[in-house]
């Protein structure tokens, strides 16, 4: 029979099932007449004819199945009566069926919602074409970790390399906007002119840069995102071949990126403009400076360590036309890697652990299902033993108890969608600052596919043991065999569930509890200020009527002076960094009575331009000497003071008052005069609260090589720090309303702020413990209940021979926690092994630290004793009259 007449044939037999059954029955009928016939013309009389073809045919109703069987429509419809089987089931067992069910709700639901997370972080290719070939070139610190290269040494790279099939350039922007709406500090990148066509994308609307623009002097022209035309322009695309006012300067737009682009190299960046840097330069110059970003894309017979080894020898062997500093010297070669890790290579450590931990919740879901369905399946031994007795066979009965699992398991697949785009939702409000590719978080084609088939998987895996034990052999002897026998080889299984469900529960447990410790400990780190009431905003440098440093330095101490008197207002101070921010700004430095660097040190310090009274307002104590006063002015005197790890390291316990140093760029510069050190006061933290570099220098603002064209305001209250915002902004727009403020947030928000990695992962696996110990209660507790029902003979028994019911109790409680205790042993072996991924996570605490492994089994044992009280509670009750009179 041809495919399309079976197709038609079945799907005939499926609308029609009454005429085909009459076909059938006819086509019987039809055999039945020719077989009597031929046995006729064989000599035998009519009856004895049609009673032999009856044999031939067997039993009719027998037959008639065996016709039907033959078509893929018979399968179907046996499909929907073991589907429609299967919703009868659950119907009449509607709690345990409903606990079921969300269970697997929640294990799909989440297992979804962190695959969505991490398919497009993880996973997926960067979304660009050919992206395996992309990479990102980085200079070697001194301690071979990656830094930021230079513009010279990309300067030679693009000449000598024959590795790359395109170099591109990169460096951080962040021009003000000004026009019809409230002025604004956008977020950008400076590039090289083929920095797109490296990429491999184009805009959507308009043009890419011309090589020609990409020059010193060349002409002021911006490509924008679609993001920044939706939100400064309403979506208007005609902005192209249009003038935009950036830094009080006009810049023509000459196109616009596509919705979808992700710049996963600065993903905040919103308007991009050529670099125009200068190919030779002096050694003091910014092209020297350690600030930009190199991305190359391989040739497609080049490997990246290929490239390494290129870029290795350029170094090794260097030639007259490209002179190099000794900080860009290359002597090591330069790191070479996949813009894939760059990009992922902060968040995999949080996201491998949240992997692991949904992974664990999803087992423990799995775990308790399939003891659920054990439990059931205890309740079905007879209707199990007579649907074999009737004939039916192990496979039959096999795909009628995997279908009712599939089903079950496709309820709970259909509600975590739901769960899941409540997590994605949650992940993405959640998410720390810096997490790559945020934007392409969602339920998405390839998420809703890794959902249907964790779906699938689940509902064999949690269907299978229990379908399993029901069809084993022997099976058909169930109803004449002790029930006390078979309940105790499924009541051996269970127990064995359950013990795995607490050791991953414990697994969970530990690795939240190691998180929490390091919250506590991280949060108890002294960052070298008063953060209560303290409010920080960025002021940007005032344009081109300010463009002077002295035109710059009296306008900043104009809005100084405007943020002293906001009434609420104790304090207040500038700043060119601000201590646990995104800034980072450091030089070398040069003392006169000890010009070597030491072993260890890197030569180099942060530098701090400030105004006086600033280590009052943050409240940095003075440990020697004094701290800046008003008389601190440009043209005075040059002073400075330094931290305590930096007068530690340099002078030991001699006293650095009075030392001569020279930091920043004119270091070695024979004209530059020295700086006096005249202070000493405590380390603030930089970069984290976790980081321990602390060597900086202060200088008075105006004193320096230049005054920073952005600056930090600090305000001490008296009251809320967040309540002051709008005063504080109005006041320094009385001094000039076209200048943008932005990163306003009080400094305890922003201590905050640095730990939202660990506290992303802290959040996401409390959560997932937390889920792991409630169902690991209900395991326990479903297999003690269960226990109790099928020990009640028993249990009655030993209430007639004279047991107390406090003998009773401590039984059945001694049960329950002789499966907690065996799953802590195997779990605490687990959480040795496990908690490795979450090393990087943990700030001064070891993964084995005693403290959380005590507090995590005490917390167990005590879920645990409430867990079994109930059914023991059941047990010590039982009435034996009642019990042996049952029996």
């Amino acid at each position: 029979m041809s495919i399309w007449r079976s197709l038609t044939h079945g799907l005939r037999a499926l609308k029609r099932r009454a005429a085909t059954d009459n076909d059938i029955a006819d086509e019987i009928a039809h055999y039945v007449e020719l077989a009597t016939a031929a046995h006729v013309a064989r000599g035998l009389s009519p009856e004895a004819a049609r009673r032999a073809a009856q044999l031939e045919i067997g039993n009719p109703t027998a037959s008639h199945e065996q016709v039907r069987a033959f078509g893929w429509e018979n399968a179907v419809e046996a499909l929907a009566a073991d589907v429609h089987y299967a919703f009868r089931r659950l119907r009449g067992n509607a709690a345990s069926s409903a606990m079921s069910i969300l269970t697997l709700a929640l294990g799909i639901g989440a297992t979804t919602a962190i695959f969505s997370a991490v398919n497009p972080i993880l996973l997926e290719s960067l979304p660009y074409p050919h992206a395996d070939r992309l990479v990102v070139i980085d200079d070697r610190a001194n301690d071979g970790s990656p830094a930021a290269a230079t513009f010279g040494t990309f300067n030679e790279l693009r000449a000598r390399s024959r590795s790359f099939h395109a170099l591109a350039i990169a460096d951080r922007w962040q021009p003000s906007i000004t026009g019809t709406s409230e002025p604004e500090r956008l977020v950008g990148q400076r590039v090289s002119a083929n920095y797109f066509r490296t990429l491999g994308v184009t805009p959507a609307v308009g043009r890419d840069f011309d090589d020609a623009e990409d020059r010193v002097g060349g002409p002021n022209v911006a490509i924008l995102s679609d993001r920044l035309v939706q939100r400064r322009f309403g979506g208007d695309r005609s902005i192209v071949s249009r003038n935009v006012r950036l830094d009080d300067n006009e810049y023509l737009v000459i196109g616009v990126m596509a919705r979808r682009f992700a710049n996963v190299v600065a993903p905040s960046a919103d308007i991009w403009a050529p670099l125009q840097e200068r190919a030779v330069a002096p050694f003091n110059s910014r092209e020297w400076g350690h600030h930009y970003k190199i991305i190359g894309r391989l040739d497609t017979s080049t490997t990246t360590e290929r490239a390494s080894r290129e870029l290795l020898v350029i170094g090794h062997t260097p030639v007259q036309e490209f002179a190099r500093p000794p900080w860009a010297a290359m002597k090591d070669g330069m790191l070479v890697r996949s813009l894939h890790d760059e990009v992922t290579g902060d968040a995999k450590p949080a996201l491998i652990a949240i992997v692991g931990a949904v992974f664990l919740l999803l087992v423990i879901a799995c775990v308790n299902v399939t003891n659920l369905l054990l439990a059931r399946g205890a309740h079905r031994r007879a209707e199990f033993a007579m649907r074999v007795a009737l004939g039916a066979g192990r496979a039959r009965l096999l795909r009628q108890l995997l279908t009712e699992s599939l089903v079950m398991a496709g309820m709970g697949g259909a509600l975590g969608l739901g769960v899941a785009q409540v997590g994605v939702r949650a992940l993405v409000a959640l998410s720390p600052p810096g997490l790559p590719r945020v934007e392409a978080i969602g339920i998405d084609g390839p998420v809703f596919a890794f959902a249907l088939v964790a779906t699938t998987l689940i509902g064999l895996v949690v269907g299978l043991v229990p379908a399993l034990g029901a069809t084993r052999a022997g099976f058909r002897d169930s109803l004449e065999r002790s029930s006390r026998r078979t309940a105790g080889a499924r009541g051996a299984a269970r127990r064995v569930l359950v013990v795995l469900e607490v050791a991953l529960a414990l697994v969970l447990l530990v690795s939240a509890g190691l998180l929490m410790r390091s919250l506590e400990r991280l949060f108890a780190v002294a960052p070298g200020f008063e953060s209560s009431h303290l409010l920080t905003m960025q002021v940007i440098d005032p344009g081109r009527a300010h463009a002077s440093d002295t035109a710059r330095w009296r306008y900043y101490g104009l809005v100084l002076e405007a943020a002293r008197h906001v009434p609420g207002v104790g304090a207040a101070a500038l700043t060119s960094q601000l201590p646990l921010s995104d800034d980072l700004d450091g030089y070398g430095y040069e003392f006169e009575s000890t010009p070597t660097v030491k072993p260890g040190e890197d030569g180099s310090a942060l530098r701090y331009a400030v105004t006086p009274g600033y280590f009052e307002t943050m409240g940095i104590p003075l440990r020697r000497g004094r701290v800046f006063d008003p008389t601190d002015l440009p043209g005075n005197p040059e002073v400075v003071v330094i931290s305590e790890s930096l007068a530690r390291h340099k002078f030991g316990n001699q006293n650095p008052i009075g030392q001569r140093v020279k930091f920043g760029p004119e270091t070695a510069s024979s004209t530059r005069p020295w700086d006096v050190v005249v202070g000493v006061v405590g380390d603030v933290k930089q970069e984290s609260l976790a980081l321990s570099r602390t060597d900086a220098f202060y200088v008075p603002m105006g004193q320096w090589s230049w005054v920073d064209n952005v600056q930090s305001l600090v305000v001490r209250t008296s009251g809320d720090a967040a309540a002051l915002v709008p005063s504080v902004k109005r006041a320094i727009w009385s001094v000039d309303a076209n200048r943008p403020i932005q990163r306003i947030i009080t400094m305890d928000g922003l201590i905050a702020t640095t730990a939202a990695q660990r506290r992303f992962a802290l959040v996401v696996i409390e959560t997932f413990a937390l889920a792991a110990l409630i169902l690991a209660a209900i395991g326990i507790y479903g297999v003690l209940s269960g226990s109790v029902n099928e020990r009640m003979r028993e249990i009655g028994v030993r209430s007639a021979l004279g047991a107390s019911r406090g003998s009773i109790l401590t039984l059945v409680l001694r049960q329950g926690m002789s499966l907690t205790l065996l799953g802590v042993l195997i779990g605490l072996s687990g959480a040795i092994a496990a908690t490795r991924a979450i090393m990087t996570l943990l700030f001064d605490v070891s993964r084995l630290d005693p403290v959380t492994y005590v507090g995590v089994i005490v917390l167990l044992a005590g879920v645990s004793i409430l867990a079994c009280w109930m059914p023991a509670w059941r047990a010590a009750r039982v009435d034996p009259a009642i019990t042996l009179r049952a029996e």
